[in-house]
């Protein structure tokens, strides 16, 4: 029997620009994984395409359906709470996120009305880094 990819979801809203980099670093770091691409908007979803992942779809179900069935899914907090990314995130979108049994890998960015305490100032890119490496453990069965 043949085993499944590892499989990888990117989900990003607003303009695609954080997912759009993490689908990159991702996709270095893991070329075999099975990654999909979910953006809240077309806008968002043409731009972690054009970051080369292969697989994407747009909207709430496209959330919905790939929360169960991913190993990982990746994204800014924003995507765990109802109403962020200046209301791009529906509840049924959260909630299906926080309910998935997918490992969560979260980039802590202090907007989408939320403020995560404890989390210092550090670029995007870093935190897109050390994003794309924990999902690189995930995959390796190195998480917790």
């Amino acid at each position: 029997m043949k085993q499944s990819a590892f499989r990888v979801v990117v989900i990003d809203g607003q303009g695609g620009r954080m997912g759009r980099q993490l689908v990159e670093e991702i996709l270095r770091l893991l070329p075999e994984a099975e990654l999909t691409a979910i953006g809240t908007n077309s806008i968002a979803t043409a731009s972690m395409l054009k970051g080369g992942v292969k697989n994407a779809a747009t909207g709430e179900n496209a959330v919905l359906v790939a929360s169960r069935t991913a190993d990982v899914i990746a994204g800014p907090i924003g995507i765990v709470m109802a109403d962020a990314l200046l209301g791009e995130i529906t509840p049924a979108m959260a909630a299906a996120v926080g309910a998935s049994q997918a490992k969560k890998v979260l980039i802590p960015v202090n907007r989408c009305g939320s403020t995560v305490a404890g989390v210092t100032v550090t670029s995007m890119g870093e935190l897109i880094r050390l994003a794309a490496e924990e999902v690189k453990k995930c995959a390796l069965g190195q998480d917790d």
